[in-house]
């Protein structure tokens, strides 16, 4: 196991304490051949800079949306407001009459909303972007309150008020900071109009399907049901369950063709916090990095199995080890453990906290200087969102989501109004190391039938956009790992607040 300290230093600063010891039950840490890395980018790019980037990092936790944390930044695309500057919008509440208008919500606990298939369709109800209130009684009617799995899409918690509550920067300090110093994208959609584990699939394979067998041809298209990795893990009263079934091909296959190195991290423990305020990580109830989840879909994808890559998915102990040693592969995903997601009703704060200690780990370590870091949330959630998401195929885009870029090459302060999803990290990715490979049936010596190549959609923006590569790359922003806030606690009836 790695313990790794990273203590809250005077004057703002982080002074870094390490002590590895390292074991083998969730893989070795990646050791930082450089002569693994393909740093080609498509011809022409060069000059673009983008080669300054060795390292990318996509952050990913859950489950809100865009106004839901970013509706009130200003000179982003946020609420909509009269000519005194109020907040002008009111969504229509059927089962009470009226309508519920976006309210500051101090809660650190929140409930969200029913954020399946459908429930996209409803909350954009043709563009209206009034359905969220009437989702959330639909489930009221349907019985799915009091959910003992708050991951279930369908599942529901608090009150229909709860989808049209919003954060600013008095309770997320440390995500208005990154905002405000670096890049803040309000045109970041998720991909498909579904729930998070297609949103994961398409994060590392710009699809979501269902395969009839392992041959990449027979599968096919599907956004809201695709074999569940939850019902492998004993404790799932599903356990037992088919195995699902990824044979389609991920971005991995390329990067591994390529010898492009990659690690997919993945948080472990059940608690929010350490209990000692001063550490980022320390020992705690674990999950196994081994364990295939909604947010950890990889083990199950045939290419990850077939080219021996599971040891890829790793602790992100690990991830803190390579970011604080100047270790990090060329590309890291890194998914959060339940209590550190700001799923609902997981704490904000506390993913807050965790998020502050990977950036820190990131800015402390020697890579800073040539890293990328993208942050966003999987899916909405089921919060109120007021812009009507673009159509590119049958599976999307989906809700708007907070999108941060965090580099040392990011544009100072700026709002990008590029039309963006998840398909423009693969084909961020793709550009700097796999010299303009596309995850293309086509090119890419693994056909699947998938419906689109994603990040040739024509409506995709580019996220070298949000980068100054003239400029001198940026030193660190430290922030506190736990900022004040102005988060209170009022408990949502019936949740039970975690410890």
């Amino acid at each position: 196991m790695i313990a790794i300290l990273l203590a809250v230093a005077l004057l703002g600063g982080i002074a870094l304490l390490v002590t590895t010891t390292t074991g083998s039950s969730d893989g070795p840490p990646f050791r930082g051949d450089r002569t693994r890395l393909r740093a080609g980018p498509a011809e022409g790019l060069a000059a673009t800079g983008i080669t300054k980037i060795k390292h990318v990092v996509v952050i990913m936790q859950e489950n809100r949306s865009f106004d839901s944390y970013f509706g009130t930044f200003p000179g982003a695309d946020g609420f909509p407001t009269d000519a005194d500057g109020n907040i002008s919008v009111c969504v229509p509440d059927p089962l009470n009459g009226g309508c519920i208008a976006p309210y500051h919500d101090r809660r650190d606990l929140n409930g969200g909303g029913p954020h399946g298939h459908v429930d996209a369709v409803g909350d954009v109800n043709g563009g209206a972007m009034n359905g969220f209130v009437d989702r959330f009684e639909n489930a009221i009617r349907l019985g799915n309150t009091g959910c003992k799995d708050p991951n279930q899409p369908a599942c529901i918690v608090g009150s229909p008020r709860d989808v049209m509550g919003y954060h600013d920067g008095r309770e997320i300090p440390n995500y208005w900071a990154y905002a405000k110093n670096f890049v803040l994208q309000d045109r970041m959609f998720q991909p498909d109009t579904s729930w998070s584990l297609p949103a994961h699939l398409f994060t590392v394979s710009g699809w979501s399907a269902v395969c009839e067998d392992e041959d990449p041809a027979s599968c096919s298209n599907e956004d809201s049901k695709p074999g569940d990795p939850r019902s492998l893990n004993p404790l799932d009263p599903r356990h037992g369950s088919r195995p699902p079934l990824y044979a389609w091909t991920d971005l991995t296959y390329l990067m591994h063709r390529a010898h492009v190195s990659w690690r997919y991290y993945v948080s472990t423990g059940q608690e929010p916090d350490c209990r000692n305020d001063a550490l980022i990580t320390c020992p705690r109830d674990r999950l196994s990095p081994r364990t295939p989840g909604i947010w950890n879909p990889l083990p199950y994808f045939t290419d990850v199995q077939d080219n021996d890559q599971l040891g890829n998915i790793t602790s992100v102990e690990h991830y803190l080890s390579a970011a604080t040693h100047g270790h990090l592969p060329a590309v890291s995903w890194v998914v959060p453990s339940e209590a550190v997601s700001e799923h609902p009703t997981a704490r904000v704060s506390a993913g807050q906290s965790y998020v502050t200690g990977l950036v820190n780990a990131a800015m402390s370590g020697p890579d800073w200087s040539s890293t990328a870091i993208f942050l966003t949330w999987d899916d909405w959630g089921g919060f109120y969102d007021h812009v009507a998401p673009p159509v590119v195929d049958e599976n999307g885009y989906g809700l708007r989501v907070p999108g941060i870029v965090i580099s040392p090459y990011a544009r100072r302060g700026y709002v990008d109004h590029q039309t963006l999803s998840f398909d423009a990290y693969l084909k961020f990715i793709e550009d700097r190391f796999l010299h303009g490979q596309r995850l293309d049936p086509q090119t890419d010596g693994r056909p699947d039938p998938r419906i689109t190549v994603r990040e040739s959609v024509a409506q995709l923006g580019d996220l070298r956009s949000d980068f100054d590569f003239t400029q001198q790359p940026r030193g660190p922003m430290i922030l506190p790992v736990h900022p004040k806030t102005d988060f209170v606690e009022r408990p949502i009836p019936g949740v039970t607040t975690p410890p």
